[in-house]
């Protein structure tokens, strides 16, 4: 697949590359980190959906925040929750010096020097059986569990291979009261040693003529909006200097769940009546902020569609499929 450098990025000389992988590597403790990845790791938080924090959701939103020739509505209780809006519940509430160095969570991550986080994708189901609808207003329960942990770039045979771990964990989320999940999420993230390295434009080729595009920006109040809402201290959404100098970025990036919740809405604003059954979405490349965006959206089928957001030069940022009923 063909790639070129993006404008801005930082580059390093191959010797520099060498270094810093031979240094990742030197530091890592193997035994530590295989013991990591064969334990056991679960976590369950309780949440409830309330009017108020999804109406913070639904104005960050610029599908639902009144500016596209639909008025706003706030959430009433006893509402069907928004398809994929349960990513704006269920985060750990640590204490600050809790936090990882780029200020994440440190749940499900793993030892150093492994402490650089990026959303890579995932996936989500939805229960199509009315009764398992999730509400406004009612309690929840999301149990998370890594499911799955690989390896990649450590052959230290290739100076310019980049160690990571990609942890994917799999999270059912149940209505107080019921026996099985409403939705069930699985999320990826990529795990990295260092930063600050060459960057390059992934191309995406193959896209469909689109049947359906939006367009917005989305902003550094947009960025602030989602980072409180769902209590995400990352600080590649909120710190210039940290996602330029440390992780070899030009600007700060938009969330990678942001955008998925986007390619979602974008399909409902088009198609309200919907009934999704599953979502799937991979990273391609970073979203910046303060840039221009366009959700674009296909039915491939009679139940399916195609998504994918690409910026004003044509790079496309994400990709997604949906099922539907």
């Amino acid at each position: 697949m063909a790639s070129t450098t993006i404008k801005g990025f930082c580059a390093t000389s191959s010797q520099l590359l060498a270094r810093r992988h031979c240094r990742a590597l030197s530091v890592l403790n193997t035994t530590a980190l295989d013991r990591w990845i064969f334990d056991s790791k679960s976590l369950t938080l309780a949440d409830t959906f309330t009017p108020t924090h999804l109406a913070d959701l639904h104005i960050t939103l610029p599908t639902r925040d009144g500016t596209r020739g639909r008025p706003y509505h706030p959430p009433e209780v006893g509402a069907p929750l928004g398809y994929g809006h349960h990513l704006a519940f269920f985060h750990p509430r640590n204490p600050e010096p809790a936090l990882r160095p780029d200020g994440t969570d440190a749940e499900f991550c793993p030892p150093e020097p492994f402490t650089r986080r990026m959303w890579a994708g995932g996936t989500m189901q939805w229960n199509t059986d009315p009764h398992s609808t999730l509400r406004v207003g009612e309690t929840a329960r999301a149990v998370s569990n890594v499911v799955r942990v690989e390896k990649k770039g450590f052959d230290t045979d290739n100076p310019h291979a980049n160690p990571m771990l990609v942890v994917t964990q799999r999270i059912e989320v149940t209505a107080n009261g019921r026996t099985d999940p409403s939705a069930v999420e699985e999320r990826s993230h990529v795990y990295l040693a260092f930063g600050g390295s060459k960057r390059t434009v992934k191309n995406v080729q193959g896209l469909p003529k689109p049947d359906f595009s939006f367009t917005y920006k989305p902003s550094l109040t947009t960025l602030f909006r989602f980072s409180a809402l769902t209590f995400n201290g990352h600080r590649i959404h909120l710190d210039k200097f940290y996602a330029q100098e440390h992780e070899g970025y030009p600007e700060r990036l938009v969330h990678g769940p942001l955008t998925a919740l986007m390619l979602l809405e974008v399909l409902l604003f088009n198609r309200p009546d919907l009934r999704l059954r599953t979502f799937g979405y991979r990273a391609c490349n970073p979203v910046i902020v303060d840039r221009l965006c366009t959700i674009h959206g296909t039915f491939t089928g009679e139940n399916t569609a195609e998504l994918w957001c690409e910026d004003a030069e044509g790079v496309v940022g994400m990709t997604g499929s949906v099922s539907f009923s």
